[in-house]
């Protein structure tokens, strides 16, 4: 439950940091830029990924299951 409750505090801090970014461009463009924009999305984005990097992997999807048995029932030899 902990583990799950930090993947998700990183997703928040991802898409806050994507937010800040977006600021910083639009200061950018306003003529005033504001690095303290760009240095907040880099720090949030990074810690963001960092806590996100603990989700375990998914396992692979059998989507195309049908089309493998017809693969390697005509080539049954033939390795992956």
């Amino acid at each position: 439950m902990l583990n799950e409750f930090v993947i998700r505090i990183g997703t928040f801090f991802l898409l806050i940091g994507v937010g800040i970014f977006i600021l910083f461009i639009a200061s950018e463009y306003a003529g005033q830029t504001n690095f303290d924009y760009l240095f907040w999305s880099v720090l949030l984005a990074t810690v963001g990924i960092m806590l996100r990097r603990r989700r375990p992997r998914r396992p692979p999807s059998d989507r195309f299951s049908y089309v493998r048995k017809l693969r390697e029932s005509k080539h049954p030899k033939r390795e992956k």
